[in-house]
């Protein structure tokens, strides 16, 4: 082959070009057929930045279908960097809007080019002056914001979620993988530039709906009772808890000190914590339920034996025990109505340390209830094998052992249910059901023969009556009770305080068939102290308004003066009373009653009619709206609501009409129908009275697990 032909080098070229070619278009092919998708997803994670939006929460309702927690619409500031040209006066008049600093500001903006946060969440007020600069590269997406209606009511109890509505306490917590559903993304498309130029919203989807044994309305008189005590007693803390006995179900649990979960960040820690599952403190005498109890159920004693009570002092192993006041002779039924502690020490003596362990743990001290909350304690109960040799006298009248309100209350329910013990629940239901579902209630386990339930409640009967709860007392229905008084221990000495103690009184209503059971605990009243001077009162308030809005029949006559005195106020225990959830005076330095966040509308919803006059907002009327369409319509047209009852819309003040001012309050009734017309105005405000100027200053300290339960 002569290569010096043209003909020649003309044909080796050309066979050059076709190899390249092939060459060229095999790869072409392989990365266009074999390696499409890599490619294809490389250039789409370049294009593309996903944002997590929080997840929509489902709502949290009381056992009719109450709202007490729900998720509303709100708008969340972000920015695309590469839009914005002067990142400085953007920094400074954002700055000036949400209140931080420019620098703060321009530091979020560098940080990338498709897209930052601003802030999330915002007022509607502050998106408003926001939108109305008009920047270049500031965006705004819906958020769902947690908001709670009812404010402080039930706080503890339903908890409190962070800004990307992760619960942190309560039901929000224990429950949040059913409440919250998977996040929402919103999908950035940015060009070659990295700047911003499409975006599209995925919204989340929904959790399941829980239902709580909690009955608003008997929650919020067990709210305004202990705000009412520890008024008067200036107790720095304390809790009511009421349950129904025959299944375990809690139907209220109030706690002191309290705080808004709308504003949780801003009240501290002790005001958020669940005293009622979490504060540990000694019985005291209510514990002496357990060890006559105890002792009838194995045939060591009867109502009517008689003790000597040595007039007031026993020797246990070298330790002098003084009772609260000298007793000589007294039957078991005087032992416990009169609250000896000499009695009660006899009695659990003979009982001996073994056997009285095992009707301890029986009846649920020394290990948690399993209440669907989380910080539950155990309590503090020692091993048998620790014991010493006082123990057996100590923890028979209430010391040297730690429980909780929760696990007092289900104690003394196995007494008003004819002896067994259920798990205490606040859950009643998911809705829809949720997978898995939520676990099968235990069935409940015999603690005591019925027939000594039977006996313990006709002795506890006799505290009430003739004992120290005279003052627990109910008009219309027969009650029994024990009342507790304990010493906590004082920190700076190691001994037992002589004025620092623990108020409390645990009982049940009406005795035959009881429909509820209640406790009361007040943490270190100020003058009297006593369980049955302070806390059997509180008792008396919370069982007469709770067994009236039940519709429990009465079983005792009533006193003709009470009789009297009902048919001249036929509202004092009505449901009137117990829907006002403004009247409660949440008014300590440390917690404070707050309006509703700001919560905006739907954006689909119709708005309603609306002018503005000479003297501000004309108020429209939300005659037949429900509690989030007036909280949404109010809060769009920048007015306050104050939320009264449940239902739909029934009385407004001022009237529909009526020129208030932006930011004004607006007061609105619920109910179920509207009220017959009268020539009065019905009062907004509950009968019951607000109280105000309560202590503002709660303890920090856990309660002591030592004490004195000789007190009655």
């Amino acid at each position: 082959m002569d290569l010096r032909r043209p003909l020649t080098r003309s044909l080796i070229l050309a066979a050059l070009l076709a190899l390249w070619s092939l060459a060229a278009l095999g790869r072409l092919a392989y990365l266009q057929v074999f390696r499409y998708g890599d490619f294809l997803a490389r250039a789409e994670h370049q294009r593309q930045r996903i944002v997590e939006i929080s997840p929509k929460r489902a709502e949290v309702l009381d056992r009719n279908l109450h709202t007490l927690a729900m998720s509303a619409a709100v708008d969340s500031c972000f920015a695309v960097p590469g839009e914005i040209a002067d990142k400085q006066m953007v920094g400074r008049l954002l700055g000036g809007v949400l209140g931080l600093p420019p620098e703060e500001i321009e530091t979020r903006l560098a940080s990338s080019r498709s897209f930052v946060w601003i802030a999330r969440k915002l007022p509607p007020a502050t998106a408003a002056r926001i939108a109305a600069l008009n920047l270049r590269g500031i965006y705004f997406q819906k958020e769902d914001e947690r908001f709670y209606p009812k404010r402080q009511l039930a706080a503890s109890l339903l908890g409190y979620v962070d800004i990307d509505d992760k619960g942190l306490g309560g039901i929000e917590y224990s429950l949040d993988e059913r409440i919250r559903s998977k996040p929402g993304r919103m999908l950035i498309f940015t060009d070659a530039r990295r700047r911003w130029y499409d975006r599209s919203d995925g919204s989340p989807d929904a959790g399941s709906s829980v239902v709580l044994t909690i009955d608003e309305k008997i929650q919020f008189i067990a709210e305004k009772e202990l705000a009412a005590a520890i008024q008067r007693t200036r107790a720095p803390a304390g809790a009511v808890v009421v349950q129904n006995p025959s299944n375990g179900e809690i139907l209220a649990m109030a706690n002191w000190p309290t705080f808004n979960p709308n504003a949780a960040a801003s009240s501290p820690p002790e005001a958020r914590m669940n005293r009622a599952i979490s504060a540990l403190y000694e019985p005291g005498s209510v514990f002496k339920v357990v060890t006559l109890s105890a002792a009838i159920d194995q045939g060591l004693t009867t109502p009517g034996e008689i003790v000597d009570c040595e007039m007031g002092a026993i020797y246990i192993g070298n330790h002098r025990i003084r009772d609260h006041k000298p007793f000589g002779r007294l039957t078991i039924a005087e032992v416990l109505a009169h609250s000896s502690d000499v009695g009660t020490i006899k009695i659990g003596l003979r009982l001996g340390a073994p056997k009285f362990y095992d009707y301890i743990r029986a009846y649920g001290f020394g290990s948690p209830s399993g209440i669907e909350l989380p910080g539950e304690s155990r309590g503090l109960l020692r091993r048998l094998e620790n014991w010493n040799a006082i123990s057996v006298g100590s923890i028979s009248m209430g010391q040297e052992i730690g429980v909780t309100p929760v696990q007092m209350i289900n104690a003394v329910s196995v007494i008003a249910n004819g002896g067994l013990l259920y798990r205490p629940k606040v859950v009643l239901a998911l809705r829809p059901a949720a997978e898995p579902s939520l676990p099968e209630q235990p069935a409940p386990r015999r603690v005591i023969r019925e027939t000594t339930a039977a006996t313990m409640r006709r002795m506890l009967e006799g505290v009430v009556l003739n004992g120290t709860g005279r003052l627990a007392r109910l008009d219309g229905h027969s009650a029994a009770g024990k009342t507790g008084t304990a010493q906590k221990l004082d920190p700076a000495t190691g001994r037992y305080s002589q004025t620092q103690l623990i108020a409390s009184f645990v009982g049940f209503a009406p005795v035959r068939n009881p429909a509820v059971a209640i406790l009361v605990q007040l943490d270190s009243p100020v003058g009297p102290h006593e369980g049955g001077a302070v806390a059997a009162p509180v008792f008396k308030r919370v069982a007469e308004q709770v067994l009236a809005y039940l519709n429990v029949p009465q079983d005792i006559p009533l006193p003709a003066r009470t009789t009297r005195a009902k048919r001249n106020s036929p509202g004092e225990f009505g449901l009137a009373d117990v829907s006002d959830f403004t009247s409660i005076a949440y008014e300590s330095s440390e917690t404070l009653v707050v309006s509703p966040p700001d919560v905006p509308p739907d954006p689909a919803a119709p708005a309603p009619a609306v002018a503005l006059m000479s003297g501000g907002l004309a108020v429209p009327s939300l005659a037949g709206k429900t509690v989030r369409e007036v909280t949404e319509i109010s809060q769009r047209l920048g007015l306050n609501p104050v939320l009264v009852g449940t239902g739909v819309v029934v009385e407004q003040e001022p009237p529909a009409g009526t020129a208030v001012p932006r930011g004004g309050t607006i007061t609105l009734r619920f109910g179920r129908s509207a009220p017959p017309s009268s020539p009065t105005p019905r009062s907004l405000e509950s009968p019951l009275g607000r109280p105000s100027n309560l202590s503002t200053s709660p303890s920090t300290r856990p309660l002591s697990a030592r004490g004195a339960g000789g007190g009655p």
